[in-house]
């Protein structure tokens, strides 16, 4: 069977680990936590960079921060992940899901603006397959309604919108080190980037269950105490040496994974032309990560029969989010602003071919092999 993923390893995750086995300071921030913060500030480049467990965690520290309360609207698409949602409804938002562009299956940057409301406290675009959204647009909108902008770049480290890396345009960006993300912390695994100098003391306190315990480290208190609200949102140690084993190559696995990317590409382009398929669109302003290579066929009767197809040759190629609005959860907690004209059929058409760090082109000839078979 050829997998849809395999987590990426570059052979130094092991030693690493191992170096903070041995040492005193598992818990996190140790070497290898503050290594791993120091890098994404000099090389995002970020003002702030914090750790976190996962994404999730990084979206729940963000919503505390721009003090979501019951009753504040956040504005996003409903193609996403539920913890994009999740992370604002846990603290009282009403969720209201703006439509996608079928081209980039972002959030349609024409459409937010009429969805703010005099409660809207937030909008969360979301970088698909680490594209990004049209963010001059978006910051734009925020400006003149004083919103705050909380970027979901999960997908998106090491993708760039007009030369500034994504989760550093909004007010703060949240990142995933999840095993099928292009970086791992082990399998498990988030950050979150503090770009308004307003949020970086109090995003050390919310982080460490609402302590002042990072400035006692540093010698600015006598002692630590409960100072505000807060949760556990420290990595182990372990998890920052296996992100670290991964940091010191991260341009060889993006250069590896676009390589992948425009193999895919160029086989496939033959069935675009022919129209049997459409594939992903970058603008021209946005350079991405190949997080993932997808193609979109006519419908969902077709997806599913070519999901089939590519089963019974032993490859797992997926499909990808049902739309959240169109969950139980997604009514009770939620809206849909306007006409859903993309979300849900371009959601429905959408095929995920296997992609990692390390795929052989061989790999990849008998997926494209499987996909011409099917179409012919």
């Amino acid at each position: 069977m050829i997998p849809f993923n395999m987590p990426p390893s570059t052979g130094d995750e092991e030693q690493y680990i191992k170096q903070a086995l041995k040492s005193n300071k598992l818990s996190g921030d140790g070497q290898f936590g503050k290594k791993c913060q120091a890098w994404f500030e000099a090389n995002l480049p970020a003002r702030k960079a914090l750790l976190t467990p996962s994404c999730t965690a990084a979206l729940e520290m963000a919503a505390v921060l721009i003090n979501i309360e019951p009753g504040d609207e956040v504005i996003m698409p409903s193609y996403t992940f539920v913890s994009t949602a999740n992370a604002f409804v846990l603290r009282g938002a009403k969720i209201v899901f703006v439509d996608i562009r079928p081209d980039t299956m972002n959030i349609d940057e024409c459409l937010i603006e009429a969805a703010v409301t005099d409660k809207t406290r937030a909008i969360v675009p979301v970088h698909y397959a680490g594209v990004s959204c049209e963010m001059d647009a978006i910051m734009s909108i925020a400006n003149r309604h004083k919103l705050y902008v909380i970027e979901d770049a999960a997908q998106g480290m090491m993708s760039h919108y007009k030369g500034r890396a994504l989760g550093t345009i909004g007010h703060m960006g949240a990142f995933s080190f999840h095993e099928t993300k292009n970086y791992t912390s082990g399998g498990e695994g988030g950050l979150i980037i503090i770009n308004d100098e307003r949020f970086v003391e109090r995003a050390e306190i919310i982080r460490e269950k609402g302590t002042n315990r990072s400035q006692f480290f540093r010698g600015m208190v006598d002692k630590y105490q409960w100072v505000d609200v807060g949760s556990s949102h420290l990595p182990s140690e372990l998890q920052a040496a296996y992100l670290w084993g991964q940091l010191e190559s991260a341009k060889k696995i993006n250069e590896a994974r676009l390589a992948a990317w425009r193999f895919y590409d160029n086989k496939l382009r033959p069935l675009v032309n022919e129209g049997c398929i459409e594939l992903a669109s970058i603008p021209s302003d946005c350079a991405h990560n190949a997080h993932m290579f997808y193609l979109k066929t006519v419908d969902m009767e077709e997806r599913t029969a070519l999901l089939e197809h590519l089963r019974h040759r032993d490859i797992l190629a997926v499909f990808h989010y049902v739309p959240l609005h169109t969950a139980k959860a997604g009514s009770d907690h939620g809206r849909f602003y306007g006409t859903d004209h993309f979300t849900t059929t371009e959601s429905e058409r959408l095929v995920r071919l296997p992609l990692w760090f390390g795929i052989e082109q061989e790999v990849q000839q008998q997926v494209i092999d499987a996909i011409f078979e099917f179409y012919q």
